[in-house]
């Protein structure tokens, strides 16, 4: 019978595994941490892996726990970056520990009696004297096998090089291990594939210091099919904070997954049962699948997951009153909603009244250029509220206004910009 962890490496959420014996571990519960660096003060897309898995864990009988990087916050990962990473301060620091973490609480709920651990490193790496750390734990760590880490070597072959802060950050992440195995029996550590050295130095480190037997696994980086990393867009990155990006904006860009992608993050990214994915990939190859149903399932279960399902209400809300073809719905109250969701401005009447579409579309950002408004109406691509523009001299009056006060832009049927007309 296939082992739990096996269920996992056919999701794909398991990249390496640092010994075939945790398979055997796992038959018991376990506690398995991941570790989150404050800097920003939300997650973003990209740490959605860490939560999944770590409720993967939960759902098995093994305790999360969750560790803030309050102290090594303070030096930053090299690891994935080709430049040194700008320095925090201690107060932004702790800011982003508590909001990380009240995000964490909220995507890691206790269920089934497993309640997460929620732990900052900067209680025990704040207090530790230099010399003692450099004697007692320094002494552990081999030179060349912290020049062998990848991350390591790109950056000293690379201009900008390392500085000894960054350099000493797999030490810190080492101890971590260490600390939170021998004071609170964490025998785990889980991270993305970027983080395979730091792991190993946490293991090894253990073994030397106390003979013990520690366990790590990674999971694969989330990318594109096209090479790129998920969790990026035009506007810049997908938060899962509903303060930094709109429960709609965030919906939309799981919309928007291309069809090359979506079943791997049906698998990767939401608890959808085995079975019933390979279900719907049959589905999608078949000759009667209605484009983007797959990228709604993957939106709606994203959004109820982040967002609860009152995000999720007002995400399909917008996206029914946004979506070409419902001038209906394009009332000054569904517009004032969707003003909370989408980009937009206000320009003065005088600025708007008299002007062509390309004309507005350059000021307001739409497009760069007024050429590249004519080719968007040429190619079809260009909606005002909702309906297709087809004449590139089209001119704004007032007559067009939804409420004598809205005007909505549109590039294709996803991208929406919201204009408000001020007397």
């Amino acid at each position: 019978m296939p082992s739990f962890i096996d269920s996992l490496e056919e999701r794909g959420l398991i990249d390496a595994m640092s010994h075939a014996e945790l398979k055997d571990r796992l038959k018991k519960p376990i506690k398995i941490y991941i570790g989150f660096d404050p800097t920003a003060d939300s997650l973003h897309v990209g740490h959605l892996v860490s939560i999944i898995l770590l409720r993967w864990f939960q759902k098995h009988g093994h305790t999360p726990v969750a560790i803030l990087g309050g102290a090594t916050g303070r030096i930053g990962d090299p690891s994935g970056k080709s430049i040194e990473r700008p320095f925090l301060s201690k107060e932004e620091i702790a800011r982003n520990v508590q909001k990380i973490q009240e995000q964490i609480e909220r995507l890691l709920p206790e269920k089934a009696g497993v309640k997460p651990l929620f732990l900052n490193n900067d209680d025990w790496l704040s207090t530790l004297p230099l010399i003692d750390f450099l004697r007692d734990i320094g002494k552990h760590f081999r030179i060349s096998n912290m020049l062998a880490k990848e991350s390591v070597r790109l950056r000293l072959d690379s201009e900008e090089g390392m500085s000894f802060t960054e350099f000493s950050y797999q030490t810190l992440q080492g101890f971590d291990f260490y600390h939170l195995f021998t004071k609170h029996g964490v025998e785990l550590q889980a991270g993305g594939s970027d983080q395979w050295g730091n792991i190993v130095a946490g293991i090894d480190l253990t073994r030397r210091l106390i003979g013990k037997q520690l366990f790590g696994i990674t999971f694969p980086l989330l990318m594109r099919s096209d090479g790129k990393k998920f969790g990026k867009s035009e506007e810049g990155a997908i938060w899962l904070s509903a303060e930094k990006l709109s429960p709609y904006a965030f919906y939309q860009y799981f919309m928007r997954v291309p069809d090359a992608d979506v079943i791997k993050l049906l698998r990767i990214l939401t608890f959808i049962e085995g079975e019933e994915i390979a279900s719907l990939e049959k589905e999608m190859e078949s000759s009667n699948y209605v484009p983007n149903t797959m990228q709604r399932r993957l939106a709606e279960e994203l959004t109820r997951f982040v967002h609860g399902e009152e995000g999720l209400a007002r995400a399909r809300r917008v996206t029914e009153s946004a979506a070409p073809g419902k001038e209906t719905v394009l009332d000054p109250s569904a517009l004032r909603e969707i003003a909370k969701e989408i980009p937009g401005m206000a320009l003065l009447e005088k600025e708007v009244q008299g002007y062509k579409f390309v004309e507005i579309a350059v000021k307001i950002g739409l497009v760069p250029s007024k050429s590249e408004a004519v080719r968007l109406i040429e190619n079809g691509g260009a909606y005002l509220n909702n309906q297709r523009v087809n004449d590139s001299n089209l001119t704004l009056s007032s007559e067009m206004y939804i409420g004598g006060a809205f005007l909505l832009f549109g590039v294709g049927r996803k991208k929406k910009f919201l204009l408000r007309i001020v007397s």
